[in-house]
């Protein structure tokens, strides 16, 4: 825009401002009680008119530019969803595989295009069923993997090569991913075809969710052994899924989101890059994950935020050439910590609201919660409504045809740069820290996040900030909902097959590869993938091979105060 222009923009929309400020002094004089300070969830004070005048001069005339260009604040693709829709995904895995096969296939039949495994704890936490810390917890949160006889049966039928599947899986990441490879092979599946996705972000583990195994430096190896292996050997395949999503629900704000998961980004980027990898051969399948909240345009302007921040730091940090490089993609999920015990039906609009915000912002996949996660894992009905709601927007809104459709509001992109001012503050003060990892370790992320954390409680408590059937519009009546109900006889039922697993395999073999692995997991440069693949193969156990690197690596133990 020429400076003329500009000049005669400024002056137009000056005369509009003075005339809003006589009209609103004149409104207050009269309603003084009706004037008050309203700010965003992350604080950031709002003002109650945006006009030109907040964006001449910054980034509106000269930088928005267009989806698919540097900095890719209105989106990673030129078309975005006139082009193709996000992955519809809804996170599933309960009780046995067997079990969740079926909630797989059910979910392919209404029309979910990816696949998103849920596991159960002890899985989490690297425990077999049959371990006594395992206890009580099998199959109650998610599928129940033990072996790669359960990774055969929870594919069965599920062509590897068709489908795109993503597991929240974090430190015992290789392990699982070395038995879905085993299984893709058994398929007769070249693994350079299969997409996906492995969490594998062990950083916010420490901060916000808690399941860890080992202390950082040794999960750090191989989170980098994850990334260089899908490097080198699954071009389709994101090696790691950045979260800022666990961050979030630990009582994060958006600021605090933004900052801290691209934060651990840049931990892991120099983590492979001391491994002797080019940027520029590993950045491109880097992906992100991320809440979607109920404050609806400060969600919107996160993601934008996150999407230029992202770019900023791969060219300006980490000199990276690539397009693909720059470009930060993400998939999101609605928000669990919002959803309420009392009159859940109130989650499903709670969900929409959050989905719509998520779809604006440029997600490229997309979770929707079930109304009745407060209080069980979904039923197959809560889950439709759920899957409806994404199809429902995609299909009825009208708001994917066009792409970005907010872009250039004075609100939305003032929004954008406040969020990024603020997050760029944190990054610098963990910058002057030494980096992520030292900041973890002086417990300065999750002093931040609590902090934040107790200020929302708070507020809550005292009824400044409304919760719709918590602290007001209250019913007192109970929930009619048909919640999931777990069978007790899984637990018994995952002992039982364990033990066949142990009594058919070859026993010697399985013994030697857990010896090789012990000898290689002591060689800080050696990558543990292709032996964990063998292993697995040879029907080694999750719980025997994290036993093994128990005893190399030891066991983080969080300091109390």
């Amino acid at each position: 825009m020429a400076k003329d222009n500009i000049e005669e923009l400024q002056d137009i929309e000056k005369g509009l401002k003075r005339w809003e400020e006589e009209k609103l002094k004149r409104f207050l004089e009269k309603n003084p009680e009706r004037e008050k300070i309203f700010q965003s969830a992350s604080g950031i004070i709002l003002n109650r008119l945006y006009t030109p005048l907040d964006r001449v001069g910054k980034k509106y005339v000269e930088e928005l530019g267009f989806p698919g260009d540097y900095p890719y604040t209105r989106g990673v693709y030129p078309t975005m969803y006139r082009g193709r829709l996000w992955t519809m995904r809804q996170y599933a895995g309960f009780a046995s595989a067997k079990e969740t096969n079926k909630r797989f296939k059910y979910l392919i039949e209404q029309g979910q295009t990816g696949l998103s495994v849920a596991f159960d704890l002890p899985t989490q936490m690297g425990y077999d069923s049959d371990h006594p810390l395992a206890r009580g917890e099998v199959g109650r949160v998610g599928v129940i993997i033990d072996t790669l006889k359960d990774m055969e049966t929870l594919f069965e039928g599920i062509p590897l090569d068709k489908v795109s599947t993503s597991m929240t899986i974090n430190a015992p990441t290789a392990i699982i991913l070395a038995m879905y490879i085993a299984v893709a092979q058994k398929q007769g599946v070249d693994i350079s075809k299969l997409a996906g996705t492995v969490q594998n972000d062990i950083l916010k583990e420490y901060v916000a969710r808690g399941t860890y195994i080992f202390p950082p430096k040794p999960s750090m190896r191989l989170v980098t052994d994850v990334i260089e292996y899908c490097t080198k050997n699954m071009p389709r395949w994101n090696p790691i899924s950045i979260s800022g999503y666990h961050i979030r629900e630990a009582g994060a704000n958006a600021v605090q989101e933004i900052a801290f998961t691209l934060a651990n980004g840049i931990c892991y980027v120099n983590a492979v890059l001391e491994r002797g990898l080019d940027i520029d051969q590993f950045a491109g399948r880097l992906s992100f994950f991320f809440s979607s909240h109920n404050d609806f345009f400060e969600e919107i302007a996160k993601f934008r935020a996150a999407r230029r921040m992202w770019a900023k730091i791969m060219r300006n940090r980490f000199k990276a050439r690539e397009e693909n490089s720059l470009q930060l993609r993400f998939h999101t999920q609605t928000a669990g910590s919002t959803l309420t015990a009392q009159q859940p039906e109130n989650n499903i609009i709670r969900v929409a609201i959050q989905a719509l915000a998520a779809i604006l912002g440029g997600t490229q996949s997309l979770h929707t919660n079930s109304m009745d996660e407060a209080l069980a894992l979904p039923t197959e009905e809560s889950v439709r409504i759920a899957l409806r709601t994404q199809q429902i927007i995609a299909y009825e809104s009208g708001v994917v045809n066009t792409i970005d459709p907010l872009g250039g509001s004075y609100f939305v992109e003032t929004l954008t740069d406040k969020l990024e001012e603020q997050a760029l503050d944190y990054i610098r003060e963990i910058d002057e820290m030494g980096g992520m990892v030292k900041a973890i370790e002086k417990g300065y992320v999750q002093k931040e996040i609590a902090s934040m954390a107790y200020k929302y409680q708070k507020e809550v408590e005292r009824g400044e900030r409304i919760i719709v059937g918590v602290n007001k519009f209250q019913t007192g009546e109970k929930p009619h909902l048909s919640l999931h109900r777990l069978d007790p006889q899984i637990e018994k039922e995952a002992i039982f097959n364990i033990k066949k697993v142990k009594e058919e395999r070859d026993n010697k073999l399985v013994d030697s590869l857990l010896e090789k692995l012990r000898e290689e997991a002591k060689q800080e440069k050696c990558n543990l993938m292709p032996t964990l693949i063998e292993a697995v193969k040879a029907y080694a156990t999750l719980g025997e091979i994290c036993q093994v690197l128990r005893e190399v690596f030891g066991e983080f133990k969080p300091q109390t105060v």
